[in-house]
């Protein structure tokens, strides 16, 4: 039986087409992968099938109602998490959930059973601000809000990004046990482990179909896109200069006297970041030596973004010390924040301006001559090729070019040391791979690149790797010694057996 029949559904935004007369079915209780590039169309085929948008042309049913003339009937039995989950922030865990039974014409009470599964491990927080809550804790939450009014059709756009690995898989274990109750489960995801976790797959590309079948049949076939060639090793690659010793590997390594370390960028003792009596950031210490591709991992809630925030200077620690270019981080945060750059995974471009004003803006606020900002800016348009696009609005550019322009506009003051906050989220591996190109060119130039990312893949790029659990530092090394410390074949084993070890629980 059919769950979902779209047939030849078009929709434009002005000049740009969204989705060009794209069809396909998916099977009453199949789980099925919509993915594909940011722009492909998967959110407006999204926001068609929940009703939440018409379409120009063609037509779509679900369960047998179709998008345009019953919606309300659809309405019934369709529950959808868009990306960045649904969730009032400022209202309780519990009244979330009220709220979105109430939205369906039920209650929590009448609901429960079928989100008990789920919404059991996250109760004992139900008086809980939802603001306040880790993402996987979120991810729990905003399915719990969609499944409370027992949807037969349920739909997922990115449901895990910005998520830790050991909480997506958890996600979609979640996921294989709703398809028991034959729940029809439709996800989008950037994700390639999630998307072989598919029964079956459509790739959409600048709004057109271009394939339908298994998730290794499409991932072969496109495989340029999806699989784009691995990078060299740390050794067949320029920057060699670097050498690792026995002080920068430990975690409590002393800290070198004198001037800006000695050839460290970063250098931190004993930092403690507390809010009452809990430890965000537990007693670290470490350092990262100029020039190095340093990946901070750590599950959601680990304390890594706290940890980055008092290095970037936009947080105070409780006691420690730590110097970051040379720079006191308890004294001298104002003069940190002008010898580093930082961009986090929201980005900090403005949407309504253009590309070379933005550029103009933040190279301005670095205290930049107006005729070094003239020839830079020519020199960065020219290498992202975005020469014939530098009065466009930023809010008109794709995910992926957005990525590229924020990376370029924080270094583009030349800093000692730029802070990365998860910032390849929701984006497709060839685009993530160009990213990482800019980034190699970043830390060949001396720049020191100090970087948080969810994409173990993405972890075997760097140079040397910390992996935070409960607040602290529980392994430093080199992918390679990681992985053989670990006896794992890949990063994601060797992050999912560390993760796997925390023991504090929320608080």
């Amino acid at each position: 039986m059919d769950s979902i029949i779209v047939s030849g559904i078009s929709k434009s935004y002005g000049k740009v087409k969204a989705l060009q007369d794209v069809s396909f079915v998916v099977e009453k209780g199949e789980v099925f992968g919509l993915i594909g590039p940011d722009g492909a169309g998967k959110t407006s085929m999204f926001r068609i099938l929940c009703t939440l948008l018409l379409p120009e042309a063609g037509t779509a049913t679900v369960e047998g109602f179709d998008v345009v003339k019953q919606m309300t009937d659809i309405r019934k039995r369709v529950g959808y998490m868009p990306g960045r989950f649904s969730l009032y922030q400022d209202l309780t865990v519990e009244e979330n959930l009220k709220f979105f039974a109430t939205l369906f014409g039920t209650t929590v009470d009448e609901g429960y059973d079928s989100i008990k599964a789920i919404y059991s491990q996250i109760e004992r927080f139900k008086d809980r601000n939802a603001g306040a809550l880790s993402g996987g804790m979120k991810q729990k939450l905003a399915l719990s809000c969609a499944l409370v009014h027992q949807p037969s059709v349920l739909f997922l756009d990115e449901p895990t990004t910005g998520v830790d690995p050991v909480s997506r898989k958890e996600f979609w274990d979640m996921l294989s046990m709703l398809k028991e109750r034959e729940i029809t489960i439709v996800a989008a995801t950037p994700y390639l482990d999630e998307v072989r976790r598919c029964e079956r797959v459509a790739f959409l590309s600048e709004g057109k179909m271009m394939g339908i079948g298994k998730p290794e049949v499409i991932l072969e076939r496109f495989k340029d896109i999806f699989v784009p060639t691995p990078f060299p090793s740390r050794g067949e690659r320029s920057l060699n200069t670097l050498h690792t010793d026995d002080a920068s590997m430990s975690n409590q390594s002393p800290l070198p006297s004198g001037g800006e370390g000695g050839g460290f960028a970063i250098e931190v003792s004993h930092l403690v970041k507390a809010y009452g009596d809990f430890h965000a950031v537990d007693d670290i210490s470490f350092t990262v030596k100029k020039g190095e591709i340093f990946g901070f991992l750590g599950a959601n809630g680990a304390g890594k973004t706290t940890a980055m925030h008092m290095l970037a200077g936009l947080n105070q620690p409780t006691s420690g010390t730590g110097k970051v270019c040379g720079f006191d981080i308890r004294t001298e945060h104002e003069q940190i924040k002008k010898h580093i750059g930082y961009m986090s995974q929201k980005f900090s471009l403005y949407e309504d301006m253009t590309v070379a004003e933005n550029i103009r803006l933040f190279a301005g606020i670095y205290g930049m001559s107006n005729q070094e900002i003239a020839r830079k800016t020519d020199e960065v348009l020219e290498r992202l090729k975005f020469t014939s696009h530098k009065n466009d609005l930023v809010g008109s550019l794709p995910l992926g070019w957005k990525q590229k322009l924020a990376f370029s506009v924080s270094i583009f003051h030349e800093p000692g040391v730029v802070f990365l906050d998860e910032p390849t989220g929701g984006v497709d591996p060839a685009t993530r791979r160009q990213f990482w190109e800019l980034i190699y060119e970043a830390a060949s130039h001396g720049i020191t690149v100090f970087v948080t990312t969810h994409y173990m893949d993405e972890a075997e790029y760097c140079d040397r790797i910390s992996i935070m659990v409960d607040g602290k530092i529980s392994a430093m090394g080199t992918p390679e010694e990681l992985k053989q410390q670990y006896g794992q074949k890949d990063m994601d084993g060797v992050f999912t057996y560390l993760a796997r070890q925390a023991k504090r629980s929320e608080k």
